[in-house]
């Protein structure tokens, strides 16, 4: 009995998986967020925009730092938790520390979404500029979100299943 609930729990972890990688890579193009000044001028941008624009722009440091955490941490979370998924409990033991260390840091990935979410706030300038928020926000967000549940599901897990 306890075995069958361990394989529904994996085969809902990589169902959910898929989802979250869906959300993410329609969250990294889905627009995020307008800025608009004087009324006149509008800015729309989604994550993988505003890297390249910050890029363009010369903001190397800002660029590399919103790249690692909006990019390279989730997409690396995303596949090593495909992998864990998909692998036998011998070669899952290995995993462990790694693991663990990925559900305790975990937080750290939903820096991206609270520095947007400052970025909100601090910009806005009533009658000098705005800032509205779009869909994709929340996309990413879930995405995230999402991750960071997945982690600590399956850190649960095998965890129950290891003693």
């Amino acid at each position: 009995m306890e075995h069958q609930k361990v394989k529904s729990d994996i085969i809902l972890i990589r169902v959910l998986l898929v989802v979250s990688a869906v959300l993410f890579v329609i969250g990294l193009f889905a627009p995020m967020l307008t800025m608009s000044k004087f009324y006149f001028f509008e800015n729309s941008f989604s994550i993988v925009g505003g890297i390249s624009s910050l890029f363009q722009e010369g903001q190397f440091l800002i660029a590399l730092v919103v790249a690692v955490f909006s990019l390279v941490l989730p997409v690396a979370k995303i596949a090593f938790l495909f992998r864990v998924s998909f692998s036998k409990l011998g070669e899952t033991i290995k995993h462990k520390r790694f693991l663990s260390l990925m559900h305790e840091y975990g937080r750290w990935a939903m820096l991206d979404v609270f520095v947007v979410a400052v970025l909100i706030m601090t910009v806005k300038l009533g009658a000098v500029a705005s800032i509205e928020v779009h869909w994709g926000l929340y996309v990413f967000a879930a995405a995230v979100i999402l991750i960071m549940y997945l982690t600590h599901k399956v850190t649960k897990l095998f965890d129950v299943y290891t003693g």
